[in-house]
């Protein structure tokens, strides 16, 4: 299928009450297994590739990017490619013209001002490009963030930081937190509520690998669009490549392991998608 607009899913999402799960990408099998688990459902799906995964792959976001975006074109389901977590403004400015429709640029570790500014100037250029643009709203002070332990968004500040900026999504702090190995999150559905009242935006929740699957459909139910997945999958990924390792310590084929590992992911994706839409 035609690479479809990260603007369009979230739209159609927002729009229709349901979730769309984006999924971060560091490897190729991770888009493939992405895709797989999308595919298995029926529905879209968002690859997501991090400052991070570039940084990765030596800096490098074209070859990774043009990967993703080629997994995406052969899908049998829509399939949008977005940067994720983007501070660096030359890789921001980078992104055109790669394919991803869309970027999430954090400016959340500043105090709120200069978050404003940033992000701002980031929503302009952006939008002159043709491109969606997520920002994140960090707590005040700027210390750890939007997911610092117990930070949560205040939505009349959200709203004031919306109209400010000129963003298009904004991740908020409802509970979740980053890198969480475990399910254990609760979040605040109340507050998600309020933001979604509050906030003319699509709502994103960063942080979904530590939220249960029950907590991420009722945060879909409350007023969250997009939903970010990674640690989870990488947490499968590795699992079913250990007990590949332990069974057979000889393999020295890397494709006899990750095919597994990509199976694993492509499950967790499948049951993720229809877990947050019901």
């Amino acid at each position: 299928m035609p690479l479809a607009r990260t603007a369009d899913l979230v739209a159609a999402a927002y729009r229709e009450g349901f979730g769309v799960l984006a999924c971060n990408v560091i490897m190729l099998e991770h888009a493939e297994a992405i895709v797989a688990g999308a595919e298995a459902v029926g529905r879209p799906v968002i690859l997501q590739l991090s400052e991070n995964a570039i940084n990765f792959h030596h800096g490098r976001l074209h070859p990774i990017a043009a990967a993703a975006c080629a997994v995406a074109e052969a899908a049998a389901v829509d399939v949008a490619v977005h940067l994720d977590h983007v501070e660096d403004e030359r890789l921001l400015h980078a992104c055109a013209g790669t394919g991803a429709s869309s970027v999430m640029f954090d400016a959340s570790a500043l105090d709120y001002s200069a978050n404003v500014a940033a992000t701002k100037s980031a929503a302009q250029w952006a939008h002159r490009e043709g491109l969606f643009l997520e920002a994140e709203l960090g707590e005040v002070g700027g210390k750890d963030g939007a997911h610092a332990p117990g930070v949560r968004t205040d939505p009349g500040e959200a709203a004031e930081f919306v109209a400010a900026t000129g963003v298009d999504a904004l991740a908020v702090a409802v509970g979740s937190s980053h890198a969480m190995a475990e399910r254990s999150a609760t979040l605040d559905f109340e507050l998600i509520r309020a933001l979604r009242a509050a906030v003319p935006v699509p709502l994103v929740l960063h942080g979904s690998s530590g939220v249960a699957d029950s907590e991420l459909r009722n945060a879909v139910g409350a007023g969250i669009t997009k939903i970010n997945v990674g640690t989870l999958l990488n947490v499968r990924f590795t699992a079913a490549v250990r007990d590949f390792l332990a069974a057979d310590p000889n393999v020295s084929d890397p494709r006899r392991y990750l095919a597994p590992a990509r199976e694993a992911i492509a499950d967790a994706v499948a049951g993720l998608i229809t877990a947050i839409n019901g």
